[in-house]
């Protein structure tokens, strides 16, 4: 075989195992061995209430853009339970997301996660499929089970909460099906019957929606490294990272074959201290430090084989564009935004 051939092969393999290559907010978030940032939404800071004020909040996603940071994620808070305590962004996430298609450029636009149990999956198909669209291909989907049994009742499917694992693979079922078949057929007791004489419109741009299951979903690791594009997790510290990423990666390899690459990613609170030395100080599910140790941290955990970090500001009290700033000159370099 000549080096011709040699590479044939290698990119055969490489389109394969990678099937979002080339979609513009898959491509300029995950690959192998390096780790992008980006933010969970709001882009602001409110740590002693529930609710953000979302002021300047178009402006700021556009710096956040500007200055080349990988991914926004919408959360999906459905209904304000004062158990939980946030409301997230406070609009519809898919809403939200159709709103900074147009007010951002390059940035990809994630779900953190969409409420699969609680969204009809064809309603879910339209919606993602609609944002992939209007963003030209920078769609990216978290879903999850919903952990808050209060919700449950408010949607009349109460009976189902112990059961949501189950609902929820029958939902990611009913979503692929509907996303990626024309006309596409299919039973799905909880949710309806597909006869093949209806279509889902539009269809996404790759002819899939990348999309990542968030914690567990009530679903073992194998499940998830079988039917999902990759793992979105929590802040579980250094000392457990590593053993997590190696599980996932040891399920990928398992279920899809050698070569696959499946993204690992997380999710953690950020308070990001002035004092450029201050030293690395768990909080509760993130971390308060200075952008020294930051970078020291977010080098340990691309070492681990996480593949990007969503930084949730909530618990900031510095204005957010100066956070957003300091990030950018002296951070993101080196955890730059794939192109």
């Amino acid at each position: 075989m000549d080096l011709f051939e040699d590479y044939i092969v290698v990119a055969a393999q490489s389109i394969e195992s990678e099937p979002f290559v080339g979609l513009s907010g898959y491509s300029r978030v995950f690959a192998p061995g390096h780790l992008t940032l980006g933010f969970i939404l709001p882009l602001e800071g409110y740590p002693d209430g529930p609710a953000p004020t979302m002021k300047d909040h178009a402006a700021v996603t556009r710096l956040a853009d500007e200055l080349g940071f990988g991914a926004l994620w919408a959360r999906d808070v459905p209904t304000y339970d004062p158990q939980f305590g946030d409301v997230g962004q406070i609009f519809d996430p898919f809403t939200y997301l159709g709103f900074l298609a147009a007010n951002t450029k390059e940035i990809a636009l994630g779900t953190g996660s969409a409420v699969m149990t609680l969204r009809h999956p064809l309603l879910l198909a339209k919606q993602a499929a609609s944002i992939d669209r209007l963003s030209n291909g920078r769609m990216l989907l978290g879903v999850a089970s919903g952990d808050r049994a209060v919700e449950y009742p408010a949607f009349g499917v109460e009976n189902d909460f112990e059961s949501r694992g189950e609902r929820f693979r029958e939902a990611f079922r009913m979503f692929r099906t509907a996303t990626e078949d024309d006309f596409p057929v299919g039973r799905f007791p909880r949710f309806g019957e597909l006869s093949g004489r209806v279509d889902t419109i539009p269809k996404p741009i790759a002819g899939k929606i990348p999309t990542f299951v968030t914690g567990r979903s009530r679903q073992d690791v194998e499940w998830i490294a079988t039917h999902s594009d990759g793992w979105f997790f929590y802040n579980v510290g250094l000392e457990r990272v590593g053993m997590i990423t190696q599980t996932w990666g040891d399920a990928v390899r398992r279920t899809n074959g050698e070569g696959a690459f499946k993204p690992f990613f997380e999710g953690l609170f950020l308070e990001l201290e002035e004092d450029a030395d201050f030293p690395l100080t768990p909080i509760p599910a993130g971390i308060r430090v200075g952008r020294h140790g930051l970078i020291d941290y977010l080098d340990a955990l691309q070492k681990a084989a996480v593949n990007h970090v969503a930084f949730n500001p909530k618990p900031s009290r510095r204005p957010f564009t100066d956070i957003l700033h300091e990030l950018a000159e002296y951070v993101l370099p080196g955890f730059p935004s794939l192109t």
